[in-house]
């Protein structure tokens, strides 16, 4: 397999994305936050004057966010999703990666929200990452638990 990923991490975790699913990559500037938006929906952004929504990745997969350094400026994925583009916050883009292996199954038990959004694990130069699913990452938790 030649797949090229995109290497990011996500509260503090080091995964990765097909580069074949990623539009661009930018810097995050200004959110403006959406009333009665899913808490995991950080708000609206802009992006060559086309709105995107903006996902809190951490907050999706209901983990602790990792705190970023004064003065750091949060990243993002973009991704477009049934004709929808989302930006994915990141706390870091490392950098772009061949997958040396298939997609196989995680070795062991993931936390449920990484669980929900992984699409299994990859080999790569730098080892085993965490293959992400972005329509996982949008879609949010899973409703049923709060239920």
């Amino acid at each position: 397999m030649s797949e090229l990923l995109l290497m990011a991490v996500i509260a503090g975790e080091r995964v990765a994305f097909r580069a074949a699913d990623i539009q661009s990559v930018i810097e995050l500037d200004e959110i403006t936050p959406v009333p009665r938006a899913p808490h995991f929906v950080a708000g609206l952004a802009a992006l060559r004057s086309r709105p995107l929504t903006v996902i809190d990745c951490m907050r999706s997969l209901e983990v602790e966010p990792a705190v970023l350094p004064d003065g750091a400026v949060r990243k993002a994925v973009v991704v477009e999703i049934e004709r929808h583009i989302y930006a994915l916050m990141v706390d870091a883009i490392e950098d772009v990666v061949v997958a040396e292996s298939d997609v196989a199954p995680p070795p062991g038990k993931l936390l449920p929200g990484w669980e929900r959004c992984a699409l299994g694990i990859v080999e790569t130069p730098v080892g085993a990452l965490l293959l992400a699913d972005p329509a996982a990452l949008i879609a949010g938790p899973d409703c049923q638990a709060a239920a």
